[in-house]
């Protein structure tokens, strides 16, 4: 299955709602200046950390299910062995799409989503993507 179609890409940079699994506080990470990148392009952003850490003046929280609300996209800055467990829990929560980072590579958590109804973008980032 190709998770970078053009389409699907397109339709899940439009979301609003970005729970970034990963983020932290941490200036010299990516997903800290992916966080700042969505921001600025007007997306609400949710820090998911184990500290549940603020960033960029999002309250955050520790796991996916301690979001207070509906999120549309589950963007994952883990390793590829750890991101299968987030992509199950963004089924459960009820995100409308995953998207895996660069170099974040699980073809089974990519098809159990896909298979679940929620768009799925891997192996690339947003602001590689974004028009």
């Amino acid at each position: 299955m190709n998770y970078r179609d053009p389409a699907t890409i397109d339709r899940v940079l439009a979301h609003d709602t970005w729970a970034i699994v990963g983020l932290t506080d941490n200036p010299h990470r990516t997903a800290y200046r992916i966080g700042r990148f969505l921001l600025d392009r007007g997306k609400r952003i949710i820090p998911v950390n184990p500290r549940a850490e603020a960033v960029h003046g999002s309250p955050g929280y520790a796991s996916l299910a301690d979001i207070p609300g509906p999120v549309d996209v589950v963007d994952i800055f883990r390793r590829s062995e750890q991101a299968g467990v987030h992509v199950d829990e963004a089924v459960t929560i009820g995100a409308r799409a995953v998207w895996l980072q660069l170099g974040v590579i699980d073809e089974a958590a990519a098809e159990r989503a896909a298979a679940a109804g929620l768009d799925v973008v891997m192996d690339t980032c947003p602001a590689i993507e974004w028009h």
